[in-house]
């Protein structure tokens, strides 16, 4: 686990703020030199500070409009061959472990309701998985963020 100094809080907040700013942007916004930041933003990267790189993509224009949290229980003997097979269903977008009553919570997206069942049919004819709880999302309340972390 790296620790950050107060540069590095700087520029990590920089960058929460417009993730997109450029070297040039935000070496004039923190009043560094070009140099300072590019290096500093290698260490981060080598260190592990950034997440996937992947662009976030609104799947309702690909068809899918819709997206549930299933709650995934699994024989635990069984649980990483579980994930794998839950890995290669297209329509799962995140799973996280959990600890407590639930094992696993995937992140799904659907185009409708019958979609929805299909996938979660899927989930449970996977070996190991013994049931499944599914919660339609409403909508994002809170997206993730780092911003009130780093000011703090």
């Amino acid at each position: 686990m790296a620790a950050y100094d107060v540069v590095d809080r700087s520029l990590l907040a920089a960058l929460s703020a417009d993730p997109r700013a450029t070297v040039v942007a935000l070496a004039e916004r923190l009043r560094l030199s070009r140099n300072t930041v590019q290096a500093r933003l290698a260490r981060l990267e080598a260190s592990g500070a950034f997440l996937s790189y992947e662009r976030s993509i609104d799947p309702a224009p690909l068809g899918y409009p819709l997206e549930a949290f299933i709650s995934v229980h699994v024989q635990q003997k069984l649980l990483g061959a579980a994930v794998d097979r839950i890995a290669a269903i297209p329509e799962v977008i995140q799973a996280h472990g959990l600890s407590g009553a639930v094992d696993l919570l995937v992140r799904v997206v659907c185009r409708d309701a019958h979609d929805l069942f299909r996938i979660d049919g899927e989930i449970l004819a996977i070996d190991g998985v013994e049931r499944t709880e599914t919660s339609l999302a409403m909508g994002e309340l809170i997206p993730y963020r780092l911003g009130p972390l780093l000011e703090r």
